[in-house]
């Protein structure tokens, strides 16, 4: 029911998933992210624990190949699971289980890896794949959309659309960008016309927010206006 793209960036060090299906609500259980540690996209029959134990196994040292080998293991159902995990050294594991709807594979490249479930076909896969790898040069956030968009030209989900998502994580242990697009006609669309709002404040605004490393942020109102512009910052 989803096709989607879990990668690592090497320049910025950023893990991501974008993902796309005719479901309600895919953001709210597939993608699972965590900054410095990895990402997981779990689809078609979705168990989210594959997302919540893999980051936990992930967190205490094993691999992406045997944190999935692992959660494999302890899942009666793995047959009808399909799950993308990537470390945040670009490990990349994946399993499309063997009663996944057609049609149903994945393919994985260096750092990132696409998978899709009850799709049009394979070139929704292929398609996806080579988008992401011809937009190298592009910032993190649109190649992943640029490479969905790619997949939904190619026919997407045979059941139609409706909802996408975006998760971005960096340094931070708050997401670089977090976008959700629950229910549209276009999900994929709406996904690409709300990372390109996001570029208009919220980028130039994420630097003022609370580190770890900087607990109080920026709280000067004159340079985050400067920045972002006068009341515009305030949540």
């Amino acid at each position: 029911m989803t096709w989607s793209v879990v990668a690592w960036d090497k320049i910025t060090g950023q893990l991501g998933v974008a993902v796309a299906t005719r479901f309600f609500a895919a953001g709210a259980l597939v993608p699972f992210v965590a900054s410095n540690v990895g990402a997981v996209a779990t689809q078609a029959l979705v168990n989210p624990y594959y997302g919540i134990d893999g980051l936990q196994l992930l967190r205490e040292g094993h691999s992406s190949s045997d944190a999935l080998e692992i959660m494999k293991s302890n899942d009666v159902g793995q047959a009808h699971r399909q799950v993308q995990i990537i470390d945040a050294r670009g490990e990349v594991a994946v399993h499309t289980g063997k009663y996944c709807l057609p049609w149903a594979c994945h393919a994985v490249g260096e750092a990132f890896s696409v998978a899709g479930n009850m799709l049009a076909g394979q070139r929704v896969i292929d398609n996806a794949f080579e988008a992401y790898i011809k937009s190298s040069e592009l910032p993190f956030a649109r190649r992943l959309i640029v490479a969905m968009l790619a997949g939904e030209a190619a026919g997407g989900d045979r059941r139609g659309k409706q909802s996408a998502a975006l998760i971005i994580m960096g340094a931070n242990e708050w997401p670089a960008l977090d976008l959700r697009v629950d229910d549209h006609p276009t999900p994929l669309d709406e996904l690409d016309r709300l990372e390109r709002v996001s570029q208009q404040e919220w980028v130039r605004y994420r630097p003022f927010v609370p580190t770890r490393n900087s607990p109080a942020g920026i709280t000067d109102h004159d340079v985050i206006d400067a920045a972002v512009g006068p009341m515009m910052h305030e949540v």
